[in-house]
């Protein structure tokens, strides 16, 4: 794994309009960075990514079974009893997942350590598959890179290739919060993939679901969804008067229910405890534990619910290493032993696997200045080139 430095494109603000993204001059697409890019072998990407990743997943549905069995893991992971019939139904009706990304601190030197995974609601996917995979072709082509090299990218095709398999019948709906502008571009962009796999689809704003007299879900010209792609947490709807008509809509949501074990943190000390040992964990517990003590005054304190970062602590020597704010943190915390990510040029890339239908087929790179990935992040593209 290297940080090489290169030469934007001399059609970035040509490809920025195309997509739709912003561009300033002298700073060019304010989320993205292409002045250098990360360099793998093909063996670092199969031995010490992919391999890892879906050996993860696999033991991720070892969770979800035994969350079906022992009423404790959804107490633990604060999920309201109400909604436990919900998330159980969801698992043995066999709805399928669609995807997900693995966040990995790796160096590609020693394992891969996952430090959390977001089986919800990932975000980033435009990025990762079209825009990347776009860099890649127009830079070789104007001479910017090797020639012959590659990019772990089967993102797109395998979207495509699962959302043909997963089963919607009439209409797929798609449904993000409105105010928030990159939701609603991936809500687009899942649409047209959907289309491209042959199905018909309609996006619109959570805002704009409406409850028929039946207590269904219906859209704005009082559709019925019969399915429903949201990029909406599960644990904002189990909040809602909206999740208390899950049941009477007779939806099917993408992602299912029971993917709100997944991307809750509470899974990262379930998965300690059952697979204690295993190279891509890091030792977690939850913070009520006594066991927590044995990770020493060295650890990252985490919300539960938290999202891009939000509300992360790190400790070192037990004093307060690195922070970020907002508003999660009532639901309870997990603390996780501390392995900083990689440094390149006073820069700390996450390296995100994406999972398609449970099979790794992408990766996706987050760049930020200090050790806790937030919203400020920049995303950087990579090559692989033996």
């Amino acid at each position: 794994m290297k940080r090489i430095s290169v030469e934007e494109r001399p059609t970035l603000s040509d490809a920025a309009t195309r997509h739709e993204f912003e561009f300033q001059e002298g700073i060019g697409i304010p989320f993205w960075d292409e002045t250098h890019y990360y360099q793998f072998t093909e063996k670092q990407i199969d031995e010490d990514l992919v391999k890892p990743a879906e050996e993860i997943e696999s033991l991720c549905f070892e969770v979800v079974a035994r969350a079906m069995e022992d009423e404790t893991v959804l107490q633990r992971l604060g999920v309201a009893r109400q909604f436990w019939d919900v998330i159980a139904d969801s698992w043995q009706n066999q709805e399928r997942n669609l995807y997900g990304r693995m966040d990995f601190s790796y160096d590609g030197k020693g394992p891969a350590k996952l430090l959390e995974y977001n089986a919800d609601t990932p975000t980033t996917l435009y990025e990762s598959s079209v825009f990347q995979w776009e860099w890649l072709e127009e830079a070789e082509k104007n001479g910017l890179l090797p020639a012959g090299c590659d990019q772990f990218n089967d993102i797109h095709e395998k979207i495509v290739e699962a959302l043909s398999h997963i089963g919607v019948q009439e209409i797929l709906h798609l449904g993000a919060n409105r105010d928030i502008e990159d939701d609603m571009g991936t809500l687009e962009y899942v649409s047209d993939c959907a289309r491209e796999a042959g199905i018909m689809t309609q996006v619109l704003a959570m805002e704009d679901i409406g409850i028929d007299n039946d207590g269904r879900f219906t859209d704005l010209e009082d559709n019925l969804i019969t399915t429903l792609f949201k990029l909406y947490p599960w644990e904002w709807i189990f909040a809602e008067e909206f999740g208390t008509k899950i049941v009477s809509s007779g939806t099917r949501f993408i992602e299912p229910a029971w993917r709100s074990i997944l991307s809750n943190k509470g899974l990262l000390p379930i998965l300690w405890e059952m697979f204690e040992g295993h190279p891509n964990l890091l030792p977690t517990f939850f913070e009520d534990d006594p066991a927590a003590d044995s990770l020493g005054e060295d650890y990252v304190r985490k919300p539960l619910l938290g999202r891009q970062g939000s509300n992360v602590e790190i400790y070192r020597d037990g004093d307060l290493l690195s922070s970020k704010g907002g508003p999660y943190g009532q639901e309870g915390h997990i603390l996780q032993a501390f392995h900083p990510l990689p440094e390149f040029s006073e820069r700390y890339p996450l390296v995100g696997c994406w999972l398609i239908a449970s099979k790794a087929v992408g990766m996706g790179i987050r760049e930020d200045g200090g050790l806790i990935t937030g919203t400020e992040a920049n995303f950087v593209p990579h090559l692989i080139l033996d």
